[in-house]
Formats: structure tokens, sequence, C-alpha cells
């Protein structure tokens, strides 16, 4: 058959986060690097940093489509074989109303289907199961779809034991921190008392507003900066990374970063449980937890200021922690993805 056309529908925005769009760009990338012509299909609001990105990639970005007529009618118009649905608000009918059309679907789920009736699925997160599907599952981390900038930053080994007086600390939480996450982490990171260098990403104004408020202790210092494209260099650099148990888990994981992750949405506490049980990142516990008034915050908070005091003053802890982090995620996820998706196609084109 001839090189198929992919669509990849997922939408991005403050409010939404940007964790969708960051996955289907590393599968685009994947798609792209195999001569097959790709289009996003969605909304990506208020995010210049993401549009950019899409346009350093020449990847085409087209509005909606939303309902299963209109998913159809737009695979139609762009004559594409395939469509990745990567969305947990589009109408789980969608994905089987493109196969009665005759469209390939993949649809990108974290431990739930909603009820999606896919050629293919693909559930990323450590452990995943999902049994009973209409189609094949791709399941587990082997699968975990990264952009190129993570796999090409990814070192040969996991870093070594580093003893340092001052570690340098990354604390970031998705592109947009939707939930408000790093002024909450910047106090408690503040609380540990330990000596640190510590860059926040700050993903809106009023973010950095709030973080810009914490006061540093003694041999402290906080630096809040923007959303950036050298964030894999950052990872790679940092002594110790703080962050939320969403996508960006399987790139520190690639990276080989010794992490320190919060659950800050439900769908992710699944995939936190397991990723902190096999001792691939230290567990600080659950957002509400950690914002909580009263008797219950404060103690949340001082057991995170332990959990990150033991990290910030263990060069072996920090080290455990990389190593076996990356010897999990090898960055060829999206390879496999691809290669499952490319046979399909092809086999479903071969008469008989």
């Amino acid at each position: 058959m001839s090189t198929p056309r992919v669509g990849l529908r997922c939408d991005a925005s403050p409010r939404r986060g940007v964790g969708h769009l960051v996955r289907c760009l590393a599968l685009a990338e994947e798609f792209l690097a195999r001569g097959v012509h790709v289009a996003v299909f969605g909304t990506v609001e208020r995010l210049p940093w993401a549009t950019a990105e899409l346009a350093a990639r020449g990847i085409p970005l087209h509005p909606g489509p939303d309902s299963p007529a209109e998913l159809v009618e737009a695979a139609r118009r762009h004559q594409l074989d395939v469509l990745v649905l990567d969305s947990y608000e589009l109408d789980p009918a969608g994905a089987g109303a493109l196969r009665a059309a005759g469209v390939f679907t993949l649809a990108v789920i974290d431990g739930d289907s909603r009820g999606q009736v896919a050629d293919l699925y693909l559930d990323q997160n450590f452990g995943a199961e999902l049994p009973g599907l209409p189609g094949r599952l791709l399941a587990g981390s082997g699968y975990a779809l990264l952009r190129d900038s993570v796999i090409t930053a990814r070192p040969s080994a996991p870093p070594p034991v580093t003893t340092v007086s001052r570690p340098r600390v990354l604390a970031f939480f998705g592109g947009t921190d939707a939930v408000g996450a790093a002024p909450v982490l910047t106090r408690v990171l503040v609380a540990t008392g330990h000596p640190m260098d510590l860059t926040v990403i700050v993903g809106r104004p009023e973010i950095e507003a709030e973080v810009e408020d914490v006061a540093p202790g003694r041999g402290q210092v906080i630096r809040p900066v923007p959303p950036t494209g050298a964030l894999p260099a950052l990872i790679t650099e940092a002594d110790l990374v703080v962050s939320a148990a969403g996508t960006s888990t399987w790139e520190l994981c690639c990276l080989g970063a010794p992490a320190a992750l919060v659950c800050v949405v439900d769908n992710q506490r699944e995939s936190y449980t397991r990723v902190v049980r096999h001792g691939l990142a230290a567990g600080l516990g659950e957002l509400p937890e950690l914002t909580a008034a009263g008797v219950a915050g404060r103690a949340a908070r001082a057991a995170a200021a332990r959990t990150l005091h033991g990290l910030l003053s263990s060069p072996q802890r920090r080290a455990t922690l990389a190593a076996q982090a990356w010897s999990t995620v090898d960055g060829q996820g999206r390879a496999r993805v691809v290669d499952a998706v490319l046979d399909a196609v092809r086999a479903a084109a071969v008469p008989g």
C-alpha cells in the first residue's frame, strides 16, 4: 500500500494541560521519521510554545472535530488512513464510527477505555492492564511516548552517586501547572531546611507570583523560569526533580532522573502508586492532602518535607531511584507503537 496518512486528535490548554499533546507530538515525530504524512486535529489554546513546536516540525493543526460524525467527515476530507484519539472528553462512540468508516483507530488511554471500540489501544502507564478490550492493547512503560528532545538527551547509563553540598533541584508540574502545585511544593521544599538551588517552572503568571512570594531559607535559592524547550537538559542537570505523576514521569525515567512525585489529579493515582511501590520515584502524596487545612494538612506537608530532606541529604538514595527509573523506560516506546500501527494497517490492506 502507499504511505498511510495519520491524524492525531488531542487538545491542550492551560485548564486541560498539555500531556495529551506532548505524547501525540512524540508519536508524530516517529511517524514523520518513517515518511508518514501527519496532521494534528484539536484545540491548542493560549500555549504559544506548543503551537511553535508543531510549526517547527511542519505539522498542520486543524480545528476539532468533536462528534463521531465530525471525526468521520474530517478523516474523509483529509484522506486519513489512521486516526489517533487521545482525549478524556471526546464522545467514546467516535472510535467505533471511525472503524465503521474504514479508518484504523488507535485510542490512547490511561486505565479506562471509556467504552471506546478501537482497533488498537495504548496505555503507557507502568504495569498497565485492561483485559477484555475489543482490540489489541499495547500496555506498560515499554510503550512510553517520548519526544526527540528526551530520547536524544537520554544518558548511556544512569547517573552515578554524586555528593553535593547544595543540590540542584528542578520542580515542574506539567506544561501549564493547571492545578497550581508549584507554590505548594516550593514551600514544602523550603521547609526541609536543606540548602538547595531550586529552579521552578512556572506555567502561568499567577503561579510565578505565588512562587516569588515564598521566602527561601538559609543556603536556599529559588529561581522561577517560564516553560522551556530545554527541559530535558534541566532534568539531566538536576540532582533531584520534583514533579507531577503524569506523562512527564516517563520522561524522568528515560533520563534517569532521581525524582519525587506528587499525585495531582485522580487519574494519576493508580500509576503513581505503582511507580512509587516499584522504586522508580519517591512519593510525596496527593496534592489535596498537601493543601489541606488543619492538622491533616500540616502532617502531610511535614511527611513530604521529611521525604525530600532524606533525598537531598542522601546521594545513594537518589542514585538508587535514578538507576531503577533509567532501566524501566528505554526511549523506544514510540517506535514500538508505530511499528504496531503500520503493521496492522499493512496487514489490513492485504486482500484475504
